[in-house]
Parts: structure tokens; sequence; C-alpha cells
């Protein structure tokens, strides 16, 4: 094979690559290129709220459940940081979301492999490999990872209105927008939806805080033991085996294992709404509408009108907002630099048919495979977008491209 030919080529350099390229960077001879748009790392910038953490154990980082010594784990970025015996007096519930931000880029630091300000403009396949175009270069691989992470999900009403008062959770930070004495309304009862209104309820001043879902309440994420059984390998293999309208019916009654709500997060809220119907005597500043969707907005951009739908005899048929934030959640989207490879990529009703190792079906080469990371909930199950298979997933991914062995899975 060609010298400049790598061994693989991965695009994306979220947790998921990083995992990967964190397992990699031990074996021998490998060669790998990670290729990432942004200049520096960041994990969700727009949602490092101060009070917010994981649901997930600390464990569950980058390579820890494949490879404890690791160097790359979390417990060497504490003890390597000087805060572990800090770390393990300060007990924390759960892992602060923005000390785990800290370890990925401490983690980005140490993997040479990773190559920032790299945006994939094109890929293409020929001469028995896949060619990366850059704005300043091209990257020859005999395999392809994708790993460019999930789009935020915009509901179609809310599309031709999206700027700085009307926008989705994820750049919440980012906006950071003005609340002091506003209307403010979060559409979305998850995860994202919760904390951005724990934080506004519990540090800002808004007129208002109105949070509407569709779901019959704001219900809690299950994290009991056997739903967590279905984030192992054993749950995850005998799911990707079975056929796909038995996995569409198990991802529905699954949901809630990963979009619920974390219970600390929900106790906390109403706690806050306590307060201030009892205490700041300020009722109603707090409103929580279940059982409602929100189908249209209009007027902007001083003042938006929210029409709603409920089955409920208490909801409002308008809601008027000044600042409207969509915890609408994300979905996978093939990236625009695949179109050149785009039909050649097998599908069954739609989705991307993504086998046992995570390569996608495709019409090329058996030898030459084209890795999906983060993008096969609808084969994989609900543990796919979650940190808890990170390293495993990863493992499967290396053992198939080296043809061997390297980390049992």
């Amino acid at each position: 094979m060609n010298a400049h030919i790598l061994d693989y080529a991965a695009v994306g350099v979220g947790p998921a690559n990083m995992s990967l390229a964190a397992l990699a960077h031990p074996v021998e001879g490998l060669r790998g290129a990670h290729l990432e748009r942004r200049e520096t790392f960041s994990w969700h910038p727009g949602l490092l709220l101060p009070e917010a953490t994981l649901q997930v154990s600390l464990l569950k980082d980058l390579v820890t459940l494949v490879d404890p010594t690791s160097p790359f784990s979390f417990l060497s970025f504490l003890a390597s940081e000087g805060r572990l015996y800090r770390f393990l007096a300060a007990d924390f519930p759960a892992v602060l979301r923005s000390e785990f931000n800290q370890y990925l880029q401490w983690v980005a630091e140490r993997l040479p492999s990773l190559t920032f300000g790299a945006d994939v403009h094109s890929v293409d396949f020929h001469d028995g490999a896949f060619h990366l175009r850059t704005a300043e270069d091209e990257v020859t691989a005999r395999h392809l990872v994708l790993g460019t992470g999930l789009t935020p999900s915009v509901p179609a009403p809310f599309r031709p209105f999206l700027g700085p008062t009307v926008f989705h959770s994820g750049e919440f930070l980012l906006r950071a927008p003005e609340v002091t004495g506003q209307r403010v309304v979060v559409v979305g009862g998850g995860q994202s939806g919760a904390e951005i209104v724990r934080h506004l309820a519990a540090g800002a001043a808004p007129r208002s805080i109105t949070w509407v879902s569709r779901r019959s309440s704001f219900l809690p994420m299950d994290d009991s033991p056997f739903a967590n059984d279905l984030y192992t390998p054993d749950y995850v293999r005998r799911f990707h085996a079975l056929p796909a309208d038995h996995k569409v019916r198990l991802l529905e009654r699954q949901k809630y294992t990963s979009d619920g709500i974390d219970l600390q997060v929900l106790q906390d809220i109403y706690r806050l709404s306590y307060r201030d119907e009892f205490i700041e005597n300020n009722p109603g500043r707090l409103r929580f509408l279940a059982d409602c969707a929100v189908t249209a907005i209009e007027g902007g951009p001083d003042e938006w009108k929210l029409v709603v739908e409920s089955s409920g005899p208490d909801a409002p048929a308008v809601l008027a907002a000044d600042i409207v934030i969509l915890s609408t959640g994300y979905a996978y989207e093939l990236p625009e630099f695949m179109a050149p490879l785009q039909a050649r990529l097998r599908r069954d009703g739609g989705m991307l048919v993504v086998g046992d190792d995570f390569s996608v079906a495709w019409d090329g080469p058996a030898e030459n495979r084209i890795y999906l990371q983060n993008g096969a909930r609808h084969s994989w199950g609900v543990a796919d977008p979650n940190l808890s298979l990170l390293p495993w997933r990863s493992a499967v991914i290396l053992n198939s491209m080296l043809g061997e062995t390297r980390y049992p899975v």
C-alpha cells in the first residue's frame, strides 16, 4: 500500500471520535487522522451551565470500560491535575458537565492524531481509498469514520423566525439572551429544557418562565438497574439483531431511560416554584404546561405569539413571549461532505443499514469500510447517542479495522 494512505480518517472530534483516538493511540503501526472543522475543542458549549451534571457514572468516560489502565481516563485526568483527593472529598452526586468538558479538553491536548481547523468539504472513493478534501489539503485513507454528531431539531413552524430571541437550546449560552424582566417560554420537556428552566428560575430575573411539553407530565429518567442494563454490550447486540419493526416499538418503550429528566433537576425546579409562590409571593412566575403542543408562532421580534393545542382545560390557546427557547432535541443527518458517496450507501426504510461492526452497508469494496459513530439509534438502540458505550463502540470499530481482537468487547 502507498505510504501516504492512512489506515483510517475520522471526521468530527467529539467524545465518540476522541474515544476512538484515545484507544487507537497505543496501537503500534496504526495510522489515523481525526479532522475537526472547529478551531478548538468544545463540547456542547451552549449548554455548559455551571450547575449541569452528567447523567452517567464517572467510569463511563472515553476509555475506562474497555481499558481501565489507559492514561486517558477521567481518573487519570483528576490525578494529573492534582485534584483527585479534593474530588473525592467533594462527593459530588454526579460529575459536573463543565468538569467533564475540562477532561475532554485535557485528552484532546494529548492526542497527536487530532487536527482542528480542518473543514472537510467532500469525501469520495477511488483507487482503493477514501479521499477527504479540505480547503488546504487532501487526506487519503483505507477506512472512513463518521463522527460529526447530531444536528439540532427545529420544528418547521419555528424555522423562519430563528434569531436572537427564537433559538435552539444548544445555543443558550452562546446567545446569552438578556432575560431580566422578559417573558421566557421554553418548549420541550426533556433534560436540556429542564436545565435551562432551573438555571433561569434560580439565577436570573425573568418576568415569567413558561415550560411547555407535549409529554403527559415532566417525566423523570428511568435510572433503575434493569433500565441501565439496556446500556450494556450484551443488550445492544441483542437489540441490533431484532427485526426493524420490533426495534421501533422498543425504542418508544425505552425512551425515558435516556430522554427523561434527572430527578434532582426536577426536585430543584419544584422547590424553586414553591419558593416563588409561598416565600417570594410571586405565584405564577414559573408555569408548567404539560400535554401541550406549540403548533405555530406569530409576530416578533418584540413580542411572539405561540399557538398552543392541548386536551387539558387549563392550557392557554395563545402564549405571549419575548424569548422562545426550543429544547426540541437532536437528530442524525448525513453530513453534506458525503454527497459524492450518498447514492452508494444502502438504506432500509430510509435509514442507513449499519452492520455489527458499526460499518455502513455500501456498494464499495468490503475491505474499505465507512463506520458510523453516534448515528445509528435506529439500528443499535437508545444507548447509541449516549456516553455509556463510547469506548466499547470504538473498540468494536478498531477491532474491525485491525482484523483482530485488540480490545475484548
